[in-house]
């Protein structure tokens, strides 16, 4: 993917798409479409890092992101340390596609720099509408998709990052004293912070994530709905994929222990989910 150099507002964690649990702009979309993927994607991450730095203060971040947004949403070009934002802004005029979807990204992130839990699953889901709905969407749009197929795009966006707070339950509080968790659920089970920086999994945290997971039995359920609805067929098979890997994450998480360790999908996980996402979607099935 292209890159853009670094700026000073920004502080670069040195993640890239090649560090996401599912594909970014993979080989399967539209050879032509790759290029705006990736400029989404690069603002997604530069903004995602400044949200997840243990050391600088809330004030900073949101000062930070805020100039992210305005170069966005203001129309006003010419500072060096933007040119992400611009760039969105640049594609976004080339293709169509609004801007909303990026300025939703920043708004989770200004949320990540102040907001440290979650009261219920409403509230979660909540968070998830702004960090990782508006992915599916711009997508969508970007490939003159039906906004019809919003609902089942949400549905499995909001899955995936429930699912990737579940791998990274541990570090998220020990890094940065954030719990993606029902406040509500933890409560019921008599759950602690003190669970989460444990060695393993208590039996009421165990309880707590089983809940998560069969909320992302749900959306799942929804989001399989998704990849017939697409008539971009290497959009379809893209879709049809990232159902099979999530569903197959949600079945990992289940079996394994996220705080004793990082539970995360296999090389033979992504060459069998692949393999079958990529022959229902070119059925159409």
């Amino acid at each position: 993917m292209n890159k853009t150099p670094a700026s000073d507002v920004e502080i670069p964690t040195g993640k890239g798409a090649g560090d996401e649990n599912f594909p970014v702009g993979s080989f399967l979309l539209p050879r032509k479409l790759r290029p705006h993927v990736a400029i989404f994607y690069n603002l997604a991450r530069a903004t995602d890092d400044i949200a997840d730095n243990g050391e600088l203060t809330p004030e900073d971040k949101l000062s930070r992101l805020d100039r992210f947004e305005k170069a966005l949403t203001c129309n006003v070009m010419g500072d060096p340390d933007l040119q992400k934002s611009y760039a969105v802004a640049q594609s976004s005029e080339d293709t169509g596609v609004p801007v909303r979807h990026s300025v939703d990204l920043i708004h989770a992130f200004k949320q990540d720099a102040v907001k440290l839990r979650y009261n219920d699953w409403d509230d979660l889901m909540g968070y998830c509408a702004l960090s990782a709905s508006p992915v599916g969407r711009f997508l969508l749009d970007l490939h003159g998709e039906d906004p019809a197929g919003y609902p089942s795009s949400d549905a499995l966006c909001n899955a995936l990052q429930v699912l990737n707070h579940l791998q990274d339950l541990r570090n998220d509080y020990r890094t940065l004293d954030r719990i993606y968790l029902p406040g509500d659920w933890m409560a019921e089970q008599g759950v602690t912070v003190g669970d989460l920086d444990a060695d393993a999994t208590s039996p009421g945290l165990r309880a707590v994530i089983d809940r998560c997971l069969d909320g992302c039995d749900r959306l799942l359920e929804d989001a399989r709905r998704l990849p017939v609805q697409l008539e971009n067929r290497r959009l379809r098979m893209e879709a049809s994929v990232i159902v099979r890997l999530a569903a197959r994450l949600t079945v990992l998480l289940r079996e394994g222990d996220p705080v004793a360790g990082r539970v995360e999908l296999t090389k033979v996980d992504f060459l069998d989910c692949g393999v079958r996402g990529i022959v229902a979607g070119l059925l159409r099935i």
